[in-house]
């Protein structure tokens, strides 16, 4: 039987992460796969949900026709599209292969990498079994600690069955063999949204996109839910608000949806694609988590504490990083938590994980990129805020770009130390400048701190120095000129505006 200092199960971001952040340590690891390489953060997840996107986006503004210009002859071919997005999922699942290989296990080397390819489950807290899908192929590995990082799964409807040809979920897309003429997507959160604008950004495609409630985007602030589902209207998506899924009747050529609306009225809606998009589950059946004691939530996470231990730390070798834990679903948490869970194990830690500023990005048209904490929360926790917001529209690089749509929202504390508390913002670059916030946030610098900071010209982030102005009413460009485009508001709950009254 082999023994490692480490193994991990699943090779995604917070697998893959831990492994290598272990050989750092000089440590023996061995990494274990039941799927594709890099699991869904490279393969039917974030790189090949992205890459459509990027295409995507290219498309629409080579076909947009208000720059001075009109191409001719633009078409697009799903199955060229998909090739694509192929292409840059195996680079990525080479890159990770051929770091493998460099560190596989060598003469005289100082810490090794192996993968093997199979179902992992637990024996005992020391002892894995690797199932490879025969009875007579299974193999026992022995390793002094185990982490779990066996990632999600999309989330099924308990009445619609997934076959991934005309009713799929994100791991179907690129099953399709063309593009859909007609689609329903069934859920209207980040993803569901986020392949909204994917498909109705290539033009070929009637979207329809089911959102049970009012708002799409529900966790997000009024405003920003408002501005994305404004967005996928104008794109061509028509959205369903409280509507919910009644049944799919299968025909011939086309399926039937019928949506009943929280209104009592019925549609009908005939359709060559159902997409469902309605949240992901934790991928930890046949773990053999009885076999350590090991409990999971009623929704199925592992339970885990702030080190990712599933159990006392000083006592505990089973860690948890990723999707698996419950925390936000986001390749940078998962990976965030791999490198610090080895830390944790063989090294001294230099800083806790912060899972209150982990930046979120959402591909829409425009991109939205948000990091902290949003007025709903803040309300929610009744902590007194003030905000400003700036629309793109008056930042003269998007002006010259031809795209002011989008905005910077800022969120500070109303307690006279007007501390960062979150940001949100929408259009070009936006996922790149929210994280000089990401850092001014974990410094706990103040207002003032980045006032000092002078941008360049003409740069998208002089709309996050004028937004920050706004403020203290230093603005170059003043809300009293432009109403809609330059705003500023504070909230404190109602027993602090009693109190003050």
């Amino acid at each position: 039987m082999e023994k490692y200092d480490l193994a991990v199960i699943g090779s995604g971001p917070g697998g893959f992460s831990a492994a290598v952040r272990a050989l750092d340590f000089g440590k023996d690891v061995c990494l274990i796969e039941a799927g594709h390489v890099g699991g869904a953060g490279v393969m039917n997840g974030a790189l090949t949900s992205k890459t459509m996107w990027e295409l995507s986006h290219d498309y629409a503004v080579a076909a947009a026709v208000d720059r001075g210009y009109r191409a001719s002859g633009l078409q697009v071919d799903f199955t060229k599209v998909k090739k694509s997005v192929m292409k840059a999922a195996k680079t990525k699942q080479y890159q990770i292969l051929s770091q493998i290989e460099t560190y596989s296990q060598k003469p005289g080397q100082k810490g090794s990498l192996t993968i093997k390819y199979g179902f992992a489950s637990f024996k005992d807290r020391n002892t894995l079994e690797i199932d490879r899908g025969k009875k007579e192929d299974k193999e026992t590995i022995e390793a002094d600690y185990i982490i779990i990082a066996t990632g999600s799964s999309p989330r099924e409807l308990p009445d619609l069955k997934v076959d991934q040809k005309r009713i799929i979920n994100s791991d179907g897309i690129l099953n399709l063999k063309k593009f859909p003429e007609r689609m329903m997507i069934i859920g209207s959160g980040i993803i569901g949204c986020e392949f909204a604008t994917i498909f109705s950004n290539f033009g070929h495609t009637e979207v329809h996109l089911l959102d049970r409630a009012h708002r799409v985007i529900p966790f997000a602030d009024n405003d920003v839910s408002d501005f994305v589902s404004g967005n996928l209207q104008k794109n061509g998506v028509v959205i369903h608000h409280t509507a919910n899924l009644r049944t799919v009747n299968k025909k011939k050529d086309y399926l039937e949806v019928v949506l009943d609306y929280e209104d009592g009225h019925s549609t009908v809606i005939e359709v060559d694609v159902v997409l469902v998009s309605i949240g992901r589950d934790p991928n930890t059946k046949g773990l053999g988590l009885e076999n350590v004691n090991i409990q999971t939530t009623p929704h199925g996470y592992l339970k885990v504490n702030e080190e990712c231990a599933t159990g006392d730390f000083d006592n505990c070798n089973i860690f948890a990083a990723g999707d698996v834990t419950g925390h936000k679903a986001l390749y940078c948490v998962a990976e965030e938590q791999g490198r610090f869970i080895v830390e944790a194990i063989f090294g001294e830690l230099e800083y806790p994980t912060d899972y209150s500023h982990m930046p979120t990005l959402m591909f829409f048209k425009p991109e939205v990129a948000s990091v902290g904490v949003n007025e709903k929360i803040l309300q929610e926790k009744k902590i007194p805020y003030k905000a400003a917001f700036y629309s793109n529209e008056m930042v003269n690089r998007t002006i010259a770009m031809r795209n002011t749509n989008g905005f910077v929202k800022v969120l500070v504390s109303d307690d006279g130390r007007d501390r960062i508390l979150g940001m949100q913002a929408a259009g070009p670059q936006a996922s790149a400048f929210i994280v000089s916030v990401s850092y001014l946030m974990n410094s706990e610098s103040g207002m003032n701190e980045v006032l000092r900071s002078i941008h360049p010209h003409p740069s998208v982030t002089e709309g996050i120095q004028e937004c920050f102005r706004v403020f203290n009413k230093r603005s170059i460009f003043k809300p009293e000129a432009f109403p809609d485009k330059i705003k500023s508001w504070a909230w404190k709950p109602l027993e602090l505006q009693s109190e003050k009254s």
